[in-house]
């Protein structure tokens, strides 16, 4: 297993903050590792192409990064809160 990064890092402090059902739930199963993982590789790989896209558009690299956080970063990382 590889050591996360700082996406991974940024979800697991997120998740267990803001989800600490899940991530029980997870840790109980022995899946929370394998999912941050993945959580981390897919925002990764979405921020990428998105960050090529937008420097085509015109963008400057900075621009585009910060551009393409705003865009994943709910998806994978930043999860909304559990419900009571």
């Amino acid at each position: 297993m590889s050591t996360l990064t700082q996406y991974g890092l940024m979800a697991e402090q997120h998740w267990r903050e803001h989800r600490p059902q899940m991530v029980a739930e997870m840790e109980r199963t022995g899946t929370l590792q394998q999912m941050l993982q993945e959580a981390e590789e897919q925002t990764k790989d979405e921020m990428d192409t998105m960050r090529r896209q937008l420097i085509q558009q015109g963008l400057t690299p900075q621009q585009a990064h910060d551009r393409a956080w705003e865009m994943v970063r709910e998806k994978y990382v930043l999860l909304p809160p559990e419900s009571n």
